[in-house]
């Protein structure tokens, strides 16, 4: 399959993107998970874009996949607000396209980027109850930082982070 990993352009469709994420986060939102991506709007999907950096992966013209690295906030868990740390978030892979190798490929882009930025850890933070997400990322080399409850969902997050350079 031929996948390309490129930013995400003004001229692609918001549309689509928020439409990925929300068919990739369905089956966290059937456990009863409240993910922001389970349910984000378009206009709070570009302001994360524009705040951030966010690539896609695409198959034949068509966005199958995307990651967004977050710009610094001031609520941020205080790991976050480390200077040798960027977190990503919002990484989803449409569910037909699931299972063949394109999230690797796209948590390696992103690793090997963040690394080419001369940033020392990639962090991420999922809902304590996703074990099958938590398992991933340890297999990736992700460790458990600690905890943290955002007020907009409904679960307390797993911080894991990696150190890439």
């Amino acid at each position: 399959m031929n996948v390309s990993i490129r930013r995400f352009a003004e001229t692609d469709s918001i549309t689509e993107l928020t439409g990925l994420l929300h068919r990739a986060y369905k089956k966290l939102a059937d456990m009863g998970l409240y993910f922001v991506a389970t349910h984000i709007s378009e206009d709070d999907a570009k302001r994360l874009i524009d705040g951030g950096e966010c690539f896609v992966a695409e198959h034949d013209g068509k966005i199958i996949g995307t990651i967004l690295l977050y710009a610094k906030g001031k609520h941020n868990p205080e790991y976050y607000l480390r200077d040798d740390v960027i977190v990503f978030g919002k990484f989803a892979v449409e569910p037909e396209y699931q299972n063949k190798g394109i999230g690797e490929m796209m948590m390696n882009y992103i690793e090997d980027y963040v690394k080419s930025k001369g940033i020392k850890e990639l962090a991420l933070d999922t809902a304590e109850q996703a074990q099958h997400l938590i398992d991933y990322y340890s297999k990736r080399g992700y460790k458990f930082v600690g905890y943290h409850k955002w007020s907009v969902v409904n679960y307390r997050s797993v911080i894991m982070s990696k150190q890439v350079l």
